[in-house]
């Protein structure tokens, strides 16, 4: 039975629309200049990098380049559900050890979060609050060592992830620190590996996990929201190349997926005492 110009056009729209549809959210490109992010740097007693200057002024670059809005801070007070609720996005840029001076604070995290927040976390990121299990799990891992600075091989994994589609399939870092995280989740989405046999001077720990390999960027979703972590990015001078920044700024993108608001009436965490278990 021949079918009318009407309803061609009928079946045209119709599968136009299931096509589109079935466009993965975040394949959607997103909106800079709507997007707002904080940059969090504080560090607790411990090692501090002196790469934080650098990795702050790269997204405040990139800030200016794409139309998005970046803060930065290193005060715990600004962890509030009525501040933390303008931002698509933190950014944890090298923070290490422990980064909050009440529970209240690490609550305000734990809400954001469950509103649908978006967390990315930078290098020492995974050295933040070691002994807090929620945040342990939200980033993926906690630091547990790394190889002396040195230069080793990223193979890539995930090619179309806008954090490492720029790169070829074997990153070259010229120096940089080889971490190895431990406590990590089962369900992350691994979308870079180092691969040890390229290391130079091994410190000579057993690798015992991954064979040769160990992930390096990865994605989840946890507890609501979502969270891009990436272990590279140590040396001060590479947050001034376009290869890293062009990760970090995948990652922020990555992160934040299709832009939506944060929504508090899912957040359901109360109270420090009964939240937040830090030993």
């Amino acid at each position: 039975m021949k079918r009318t110009v009407f309803e061609k056009l009928t079946c045209l729209i119709l599968v136009l629309s299931m096509a589109f549809c079935s466009i993965p959210a975040q394949a959607q490109k997103i909106k800079w200049n709507k997007v707002k992010i904080l940059v969090y740097t504080k560090n607790g007693k411990g090692y501090i990098h002196d790469n934080i200057a650098n990795s702050v002024e790269a997204i405040q670059a990139l800030g200016k380049q794409y139309g998005f809005t970046v803060d930065a801070s290193d005060d715990p007070s600004k962890f509030t559900d009525e501040n933390l609720k303008q931002y698509d996005a933190l950014v944890f840029s090298n923070t290490n050890n422990d980064v909050f001076d009440t529970d209240a604070q690490r609550v305000a995290l734990m809400r954001y979060i469950q509103a649908g927040g978006n967390f990315v976390g930078l290098h020492s990121a995974c050295g933040t609050e070691r002994s807090w299990r929620w945040f342990k799990n939200l980033l993926g891992g906690t630091f547990f060592w790394h190889e002396p600075g040195q230069s080793f091989t990223v193979n890539i994994l995930d090619a179309k992830n806008p954090s490492l589609s720029h790169l070829p399939q074997k990153w070259n870092r010229e120096k940089d620190e080889f971490y190895f995280l431990k406590e990590m989740s089962v369900n992350l989405n691994v979308l870079a590996v180092n691969d040890h046999t390229t290391i130079q001077k091994p410190a000579g720990k057993a690798l015992d996990t991954f064979g040769n390999v160990f992930p390096s960027v990865w994605w989840h979703e946890y507890d609501g929201g979502r969270a891009f972590y990436t272990s590279i990015g140590h040396e001060k001078d590479d947050y001034l190349k376009d290869d890293l920044r062009k990760h970090v700024l995948g990652g922020i993108e990555w992160a934040i997926g299709s832009q939506r608001p944060r929504n508090y009436s899912k957040a359901y965490a109360k109270t420090p005492s009964d939240e937040v278990q830090t030993k």
